[in-house]
């Protein structure tokens, strides 16, 4: 039947869903701006399954979205999917988060450049560069942001910017070609078709060694001290 369950955590969006053949049966997400994760992730999984009348041993594969994003949000999404994956015996699936958020715009026939960005800290971003066609044109990168940024596609033609790293891109982006989509966070809904074009062409994770895509190194805040 092809049904694959869709896990994706990296951000505070704390989304999964039920595709059957690339289309989604159930749909659950907590997107407010505390994480979740923990509390929600395997209740949204229990009720999307009982919502379909589909058990988990008739789920063919687990698709989880990889990274880049937050250190924990992302642990725990794949620690579950490798999780359910050794428990059932079934094959994972891992999605760049950014090629993933990158579909969350309209196809276009009309050129353009579409640019996912994941917010990092300060003026930096996790970013990439896709064509309208979702052709990816500059791989995943840290890219820190400035007046200059992105003047080589904008001159060109039109630019899709979304995620939630635009906020901090649209205070000193001023281009015409610019298109801004703010507060779209990645989703399980696009795993879906992703992962099922991945399941066709057996195109698996090891999931013994399979890591999340962090980018960079976790660094950990300074425990604040108590005031005597």
């Amino acid at each position: 039947m092809s049904y694959l369950l869709c896990i994706e955590t990296s951000t505070t969006n704390c989304s999964v869903a039920l595709s059957l053949k690339g289309n989604i049966v159930s749909f659950k997400e907590d997107n407010s701006k505390n994480y979740s994760h923990a509390e929600s992730l395997h209740v949204f999984i229990e009720a999307l399954l009982a919502e379909a009348k589909v058990s988990l041993q008739q789920i063919d594969a687990i698709v989880v979205s990889k990274g880049p994003g937050s250190y924990t949000g992302l642990r725990i999404g794949v620690s579950a999917a490798k999780g359910l994956c050794y428990a059932l015996d079934i094959p994972l699936i891992s999605i760049n988060t950014l090629e993933s958020l990158a579909h969350q715009t309209t196809h276009s026939t009309t050129p353009s450049f579409i640019v996912p960005m994941l917010d990092a800290r300060r003026m930096e971003v996790y970013t990439a560069t896709y064509n309208n066609h979702y052709d990816c044109l500059d791989t995943t990168h840290a890219k820190i942001l400035d007046e200059t940024s992105y003047m080589v596609l904008l001159d060109k033609q039109k630019t899709i910017f979304i995620g939630n790293g635009v906020t901090k891109f649209k205070e000193i982006c001023t281009h015409n070609n610019a298109v801004i989509i703010e507060d779209a966070l990645p989703s399980a809904k696009q795993l879906g078709k992703l992962g099922y074009q991945k399941f066709q062409n057996n195109d698996f994770d090891d999931v013994a060694y399979f890591e999340p895509y962090y980018l960079k190194d976790f660094v950990a805040g300074k425990p604040k001290q108590k005031k005597q």
